[in-house]
């Protein structure tokens, strides 16, 4: 069985993203709740929309950052739950 991995993520607005696996399951992920519950000089500028919407899908997961500053276990967004 293949591994899932995310194929397409669209910014949803409030610090959100839909993201559509590759079994195509879909997933809405409140970004922005995650970083007020664990804020962090790493993550809180992505509170920025204008930085939260500068995503990139890498080795089929969402990161934010050139250095995956924000990433989150892809188990965890197709279960539609970061905690």
């Amino acid at each position: 069985m293949d591994s899932i991995h995310i194929i397409k993520a669209e910014n949803t607005g409030n610090l959100t993203v839909s993201l559509t696996f590759s079994d195509n399951s879909k997933q809405i992920i409140d970004v922005g709740s995650f970083i007020r519950r664990h804020p962090h000089p790493q993550y809180n500028k992505y509170l920025d929309p204008r930085k939260f919407s500068r995503f990139t899908i890498e080795n089929g997961n969402i990161v934010w950052g050139k250095n995956w500053d924000l990433i989150f276990p892809i188990e965890d967004l197709h279960a539609g739950a970061i905690v």
